[in-house]
């Protein structure tokens, strides 16, 4: 077994001059960098301050149909609908719950507060239970249903028997058993999309406050203004709490590791500016914040803090071995600087993966990636080197110092030996080992399904989701499911055979199980036929021209030339909602058999969430499939070497099949965070492969014993390995803090892998890379045998 305090780190130098670069030279872009290490700090000044502003130009995307934003006809079409009837984009509703509801007091207190909320700057108009009409007298509008005095008493009683009763309100405005009502406030496009917003919102709750905290009635706010409210909230907070923690974590960790401020300057300032400059740059290239690109803080982190520390470590050694700090960060370039290329190259691989899906919100997130990558590699490359000679002093005293007192590092590379040593020992049978635990697991992994709710896009610590929940349970659901008909050229809104199909459509959605509160142009007429016995056009015609242009036009387009007819889901797994959408669209059929020339299409955001989400959760899965090949190839290419190739694969899938069975285990299936981070992580996780691949490569020469060398790569990168685990993980953990549920799972799913990465580099890269090396040696023995002693 090697002694890890007495091992050359030096010896490999020589090698990595004479070997061919697995990156192709790129890495001595920090060479450059160090002939002038003042002119690269102006320069690092300038570019810092552009980074600022910068930032300052970053927008929030809140938009909750972000994720299936996309090129296709359905997702075209819902956009020409939220344009052409601009309701549910701009509504937030107002839940109100108790048992003391429809007592008269209370009544009149919700009443008042309806009247208030209308005075609220930014609203533009409300529907609520005292919207609801009497039966119209002939001639005559009709009264509002609500008196401007309650009745009292007996009186009252038989009041809400008929308030509960009518078909305008029951069910869709207030719950059938008298305990929920709805109210409906609609914003005006330009507060919804301003920071104004927050103010709206924020006088909408004082006024609830105002007029309803005393009457013990529960009130809560939802709707999609609402929901993007606390996206752009929570995003903003948790980009605070990602800097703050990412800062500290890997502070923290180089002080403690390297034991010398400068040393913490020289491993974590370059990440940390890494992350300064990635940023300034999206800004400038016009990307806005999201749910996904709130995570290129820790991402930026994770990629560039493993090279940095592996940069400063090599660099370390070398001035403990007597090497000036100009020539140890040198050599630390040459011979570590390849790794580091490799590792943000597979990492780059990860992100245009990325490119495969059909959303412009993850393929904006590849993209994004891909710059920070590259900005970050540049970062480590340039900056480490040029901290280092310019804050390293007294390296004669360094090294005299930690010679003999370097107990921590020690420690852990007496543990990597003693792992090393019994990895090598039967590397045939822990190799088996390790191909069958990873394909029982990948068995498992196959059976994920896919997963999509929108209450995971908002945070579930809000009011949003508690409210929508109440929703779901009273008045079927919050979220908006349309059915839009475009009439043929020529045709009138009053035409027969608009009506008709209008009215045919509305009767479907209606017996439609799992469809409820359904509205439409539709839902007047049969009430002006019911109470007024009014059946003709003309009538419906005057009612429909006296409606306030924003009630009109959640049913009917400016233009007159299409309805919705608007209905309401629970916010359910999409595998249950697709099959109601399927089956109302697949009802549709005969309404179109029957009238030929309307376009009858089933839209709306829940109807493309059910039928987008698995199929774009299938292709970012098959796509990472595709890619576990591709970078083993693209590993096999750049060392040159088929035995190198086979050694990743199994370290590189292990991480992303055991995160997977974890997510089976608990019942998590497969959603939009949890592949995207099993992505990424892929492409992070083999950090630590390369890392030791590369200084194998380097230990190993003609006549080296295999079993020495994978010792000797091990007891050197080790210890750095174990600690950049630790780093990121950390860093990558604390977005279990958010109220975003899809970056909690973004998170946890992503340090969990990080974790496995470092198993599997410990425990199956070092028998299978020893079983392989041997394999090789052994053919070639035998190929390269004169022919009489093969024979």
């Amino acid at each position: 077994m090697l002694d890890p305090g007495k091992i050359n780190v030096g010896a490999e130098d020589g090698a990595a001059r004479r070997s061919l670069s697995i990156a192709f030279g790129l890495e001595r872009i920090g060479l450059i960098a160090m002939r002038a290490p003042i002119l690269s700090c102006v320069v690092l000044v300038a570019l810092c301050v552009g980074a600022f502003f910068g930032i300052q130009r970053i927008k929030i995307d809140d938009s909750l149909s972000q994720l299936f934003r996309s090129d296709t006809r359905e997702y075209k079409q819902y956009e020409d609908v939220t344009k052409r009837f601009p309701s549910t984009e701009f509504d937030v509703l107002v839940v109100v719950e108790g048992k003391t509801l429809l007592q008269r007091d209370n009544l009149d207190k919700l009443r008042d507060m309806v009247t208030d909320l209308q005075l609220v700057d930014g609203t533009r108009g409300i529907i609520s239970l005292f919207s609801a009409r009497q039966a119209p007298a002939p001639g005559k509008f009709p009264a509002a249903l609500f008196p401007e005095t309650l009745p009292e008493g007996e009186a009252y009683g038989k009041f809400i028997d008929t308030v509960k009763s009518n078909e305008i309100i029951r069910g869709k405005l207030l719950s059938e058993d008298g305990t929920l009502a709805l109210i409906v406030l609609s914003l005006e496009p330009a507060v919804v999309s301003s920071k104004g917003l927050n103010a709206t919102v924020g006088e909408i709750r004082k006024v609830m406050k105002d007029d309803l905290g005393d009457t013990g009635l529960a009130v809560e706010l939802s709707g999609v203004p609402v929901m993007q409210l606390e996206i752009r909230n929570a995003v903003e907070r948790d980009g605070l709490i990602y800097n703050v923690a990412g800062i500290v974590a890997g502070c923290l960790i180089a002080i403690a590791f390297f034991r010398k401020v400068s040393f913490m300057i020289v491993a974590a300032f370059p990440p940390l500016l890494a992350i300064l400059l990635a940023l300034g740059g999206l800004g400038w290239a016009g990307f806005s914040l999201n749910m996904f690109l709130n995570v290129m803080t820790p991402l930026i982190m994770v990629i560039s803090f493993s090279d940095s520390m592996q940069l400063t470590f090599a660099a370390r050694d070398r001035l403990i071995a007597g090497e000036d700090k100009v020539t140890a960060f040198a050599n630390a370039i040459r011979v570590v600087g390849p790794a580091c290329v490799l590792t943000h190259a597979t990492a780059g691989i990860s992100f245009l993966a990325l490119q495969f899906s059909n959303s412009d919100l993850i393929r904006a997130f590849g993209e994004a990636g891909l710059a920070a990558t590259i900005i970050a590699l540049l970062a480590v490359l340039s900056l480490v080197p040029v901290f280092g000679i310019l804050l390293v002093r007294g390296e004669q005293q360094f090294a005299a110092k930690f010679k003999t007192a370097d107990a921590g590092v020690n420690a852990l590379r007496r543990f990597c030996a003693w792992i090393a040593v019994r990895m090598v020992g039967r590397p045939a049978l822990f190799s088996l080992i390790a191909l069958v635990v990873v394909g029982g697991l990948a068995i498992v992994y196959s059976h994920l399904q896919p997963r999509y709710r929108l209450a995971d896009q908002v945070p579930d610590k809000q009011q949003a989701v508690a409210a929508s929940g109440r929703l779901d349970a009273k008045l079927t659901g919050a979220n908006p499911i349309d059915v839009l008909i475009e009439f043929p050229k020529g045709a009138s809104l009053y035409d027969a055979a608009t009506l008709q199909t209008i009215a045919d459509v509305h009767a479907l959605v209606e017996k439609q199980a799992g469809v409820g509160n359904v509205w439409s142009v539709e839902t007047l007429r049969r009430w002006l036929a019911e109470k007024a016995g009014a059946h003709d056009v003309a009538t419906l015609k005057e009612y429909v021209d006296v409606i306030p242009d924003h009630l009109k036009h959640r049913f009917i387009s400016a233009g007159q030339d299409a309805v919705v007819v608007s209905a309401r889901v629970p916010d359910l797994d999409s595998s249950q909602i697709l099959p109601v959408v399927e089956h109302l669209d697949k009802a549709m059929d005969a309404v179109r058999a029957q009238h030929p020339g309307y376009e009858i299409a089933v839209t709306g955001l829940s109807a493309i969430a059910a039928r987008n989400s698995a199929n774009m959760i299938e292709k970012l899965n098959a796509g990472l499939t595709i890619e576990f090949a591709f970078v083993a190839v693209f590993i096999g290419l750049a060392f040159r070497s088929v035995v190198v190739m086979f050694s990743s694969i199994l370290p590189g899938i292990f991480p992303v099949v055991l995160s997977g069975t974890v997510l089976w285990a608990l019942g998590e299936g497969l959603q939009f965070a949890s592949v995207v981070a099993l992505t990424v992580s892929f492409g992070l996780g083999l950090s630590a492969t390369i890392h030791f691949l590369n200084r194998l490569r380097l230990e190993s020469g003609p006549g080296a014993d295999p079993a020495v060398s994978v010792e000797r790569a091990t007891v050197l990168v080790g210890p750095a390995l174990i600690l950049t685990t630790v780093v990121l993980a950390c860093g990558l953990v604390v977005m279990v803090f958010s109220d975003l549920p899809s970056l909690r799972l973004f998170g946890w799913l992503s340090a969990f892998s990080m974790i496995a990465a470092l198993v599997a580099d410990l425990f199956i890269l070092r028998p299978t890379a020893m079983f392989l090396i041997s394999l090789s040696q052994r053919l070639r023995a035998m190929w390269t045998r004169p022919a009489d002693s093969r024979s």
